[in-house]
C-alpha cells in the first residue's frame, strides 16, 4: 500500500499539499538543527497527521531525506563540519543495515512497525533527558 491509509479522511489536495510541506519543512528544520528528521520528525507526522502506514510513511521519509540528507551534508560541508572519512565508514555498512532492516520491514506487521518506531523514540527521548 503507498500513501495514506484508505480509513482516514484525507483533507483536499490543497491541504494536503500544505500538510506534507509543513511536514518537510519540519524534517528539514530538525535535520539541520539535530541531524535527525526522517525518521524521528517525519514518520510521526505522516502516520498521525496524514493517515500514512507504517511502512507507507517510512518509504516516504526515505524519498524525502535522500534530498534532505543531500543538501545538509553540503551546507554542513561548507561550514567544514564534515567529517568525510568518518561518514564513508558510517554509510557504507549502513547500506547492508538497509537492506536487512528493508527486508525485516516487510516482513512484520505494519502495527508492529509502529509499535517498535514508538519505543524506539520513548527510549531515546528518556536517554537524552537522564544525560
Amino acid at each position: 500500500m503507498s500513501g495514506p491509509a484508505s480509513d482516514v479522511t484525507q483533507p483536499s489536495p490543497r491541504g494536503r499539499t500544505l500538510r506534507l510541506a509543513a511536514i518537510g519543512t519540519a524534517g528539514g528544520l530538525f535535520s539541520g538543527l539535530f541531524g535527525v528528521g526522517g525518521g524521528t520528525v517525519m514518520v510521526p507526522l505522516l502516520l498521525l497527521w496524514m493517515g500514512y502506514e507504517a511502512r507507507s510513511a517510512a518509504a516516504t521519509s526515505l524519498g524525502a531525506i535522500v534530498l534532505i540528507a543531500g543538501f545538509a551534508a553540503a551546507t554542513q560541508g561548507l561550514y567544514g563540519n564534515v567529517d568525510v572519512l568518518s561518514g564513508v565508514l558510517v554509510g557504507v555498512p549502513a547500506i547492508g543495515g538497509v537492506l536487512i532492516g528493508t527486508w525485516l520491514q516487510q516482513k512484520l506487521p505494519s502495527d508492529t512497525i509502529a509499535f517498535a518506531f514508538a519505543g524506539l523514540l520513548v527510549v531515546a527521548a528518556v536517554n537524552l533527558v537522564l544525560r
